[in-house]
């Protein structure tokens, strides 16, 4: 079941909010001792987290399929960089990283339990059957909810300070609909100016695929945040035409990798001259975009040596262990 954005947290009666965990998205399905991870595109997860695997065995019953985030937990907050270091090809870094730094199952729905179907159940007798199903611990709980869109935008701002994305909105009477997007979801939005390093081509090598986007660091060097590919196909040839007497030529996009899957990663380096404004949600790391930016606007009134990481607040850091405080009061 899928979410579509919204610019405000939706109000009215029957509406509940949780908040959007930053993780891999996975529907566990336990059979007795068997345990199948499912990815949001349907791919095993089980070799990369057998450290969720034991644990769901502890806090689930034999027989359930049940939806929900992994997680793993940093001094700072979700480390969503720890989660993509566990797909790796080598079952020894796995075994050994999962000893390390363990991860977390939060549930926040159910779709059977035991020999009950329940998706077509309203979405708060799932919740109490959720409920009353897990076993909580410190590394398996049902995520908070609450019906009251107050308390919601607290969370929305308290929270992102443990890494989390926003928030969930859904209808106390939502069926279980797999693969629509009848779930709402709220997530931080704000926007940077960046200096244009480069780009890369589009498919058709005609026009811009993507703008590669850096800021300056405390020492004057460039750094590489992410891109942003948001133009229409005109533009993309009008731009890149723009760009031609910038370039300075053709730099190595690095070797590949399990994340490139053999892409050709190469880009072309441009005179920093050109600003742009752009909109994003998450800078993971505190150094680079998570997703592609939204190209917002030029900034031709603004110096490019301006564009430093400066204008990026780290939110205060709130702990794992006080949103699951939240989740055992609400049960």
């Amino acid at each position: 079941m899928l979410s579509k954005p919204a610019d405000a947290i939706p109000r009215g009666d029957g509406w509940l909010y949780e908040p959007k965990w930053d993780g891999f998205r996975a529907l566990v399905f336990r059979a007795g001792d068997a345990v199948h991870l499912a990815s949001r595109n349907e791919l095993p997860l089980e070799r990369y987290f057998p450290d969720v695997v034991e644990v769901v065995k502890g806090c689930l019953p034999e027989r359930c399929v049940v939806d929900g985030e992994i997680v793993i937990p940093g001094e700072r907050g979700l480390d969503f960089d720890a989660l993509q270091l566990r797909l790796h090809p080598a079952a020894s870094r796995v075994k050994k990283l999962s000893e390390e730094i363990p991860a977390s199952f939060i549930a926040f729905d159910v779709l059977h339990d035991g020999a009950d179907d329940l998706r077509e159940a309203p979405l708060h007798q799932r919740r109490a059957r959720l409920e009353a199903m897990l076993r909580g611990s410190k590394r398996c709980f049902v995520t908070p909810q609450t019906d009251d869109p107050d308390e919601a935008a607290a969370w929305f701002e308290r929270f992102e300070g443990a890494g989390l994305d926003g928030l969930i909105a859904k209808h106390r009477d939502l069926r279980y609909e797999p693969g629509e997007r009848v779930m709402v979801k709220i997530k931080h939005q704000r926007t940077a100016d960046c200096v244009v390093a480069g780009y890369r081509l589009n498919k058709s090598r005609d026009g811009v695929g993507s703008l590669v986007l850096g800021v300056y660091g405390d020492g004057g060097e460039m750094h590489h945040l992410g891109f942003t590919s948001t133009f229409k196909a005109a533009e993309r040839r009008e731009l890149l035409t723009q760009l031609q007497p910038l370039v300075r030529g053709v730099r190595d996009g690095g070797p590949p990798s399990r994340w490139t899957q053999g892409k050709d990663t190469s880009w072309t380096e441009i005179e920093p001259g050109l600003v742009c404004e752009v909109a994003f949600d998450h800078l993971q790391g505190g150094w680079r975009f998570r997703h592609g930016a939204r190209f917002v606007r030029w900034r031709a009134d603004k110096d490019p040596k301006d564009c430093t990481f400066d204008q990026f607040v780290e939110p205060e850091p709130f702990a794992l262990e006080d949103i699951r405080a939240l989740a055992e009061r609400d049960a």
